[in-house]
């Protein structure tokens, strides 16, 4: 069981909360229309979330840019389908995708129904490695927005998660302490030791179904969390 103590509790945005892979899906199913694009979607998805996945993680690590992250991302998916565009129209499908992205706002099962609960008990924040221009439409899109007091980003602590700094400048914007604080989030590496690393309690929401790590508390579906706080 989580602390009685805790007095403010964290979100991860995409993959957490926001069902990014439903989302995403769908706005490249217009991107596509857009741009006259051939492949079955479904086949492109197949190649693109695994490679994108692995992007994001380069992205945490500071091992690839914004701009190699939202251009590699599609040049190695069509890459792999055998499929060529020059850097233009990958430019133009990357924008697009942006402008697309926050138009669909499907979210996990369980979502309202358990920050409703939490709202009752906790302060709620986000803290999020996605990009500032993106995920505060989305929040405002999805009806989230209202839940939380407070919204870290990473793009604007200028490090992303592990970096300690971007949970102790979420603690700092929350009034929060640590100690008295729980991160959710479904990134092993970036939600769950990078919160730990700062003295927070955390819960990993092992949607993938990961093998869990040994003395983590983890949950496989949003609302067993109310079992735990």
């Amino acid at each position: 069981m989580i602390k009685p103590t805790i007095t403010d509790v964290f979100f991860d945005l995409d993959h957490t909360l926001w069902d990014f892979d439903r989302n995403s899906g769908l706005a490249l199913e217009r991107v596509f229309q857009r741009f006259s694009v051939g492949i079955p979607l479904a086949s492109f998805l197949k190649v693109y979330e695994p490679i994108n996945f692995n992007y994001w993680r380069e992205f945490r690590e500071e091992r690839v840019t914004k701009t190699q992250l939202r251009r590699g991302r599609l040049i190695d998916s069509f890459s792999k389908l055998g499929v060529t565009y020059d850097m233009q129209i990958i430019d133009g499908m990357s924008e697009a995708y942006i402008e697309e992205l926050p138009n669909n706002n499907y979210l996990f099962d369980g979502t309202f129904e358990l920050l409703e609960y939490l709202k009752e008990k906790y302060t709620l924040h986000i803290i999020t490695n996605g990009f500032s221009q993106v995920q505060f439409i989305k929040l405002e899109k999805s009806k989230l927005a209202p839940f939380f007091a407070t919204v870290t980003s990473s793009e604007e602590v200028g490090v992303k998660k592990p970096n300690p700094l971007v949970f102790k400048t979420a603690l700092s914007k929350a009034g929060a302490s640590a100690q008295l604080s729980v991160m959710i989030g479904d990134t092993f590496d970036a939600d769950i030791l990078g919160a730990e690393g700062v003295g927070m309690d955390t819960i990993f929401f092992n949607y993938r179904k990961e093998i869990p790590t040994n003395g983590y508390k983890v949950v496989d579906y949003l609302l067993e969390i109310k079992d735990l706080l």
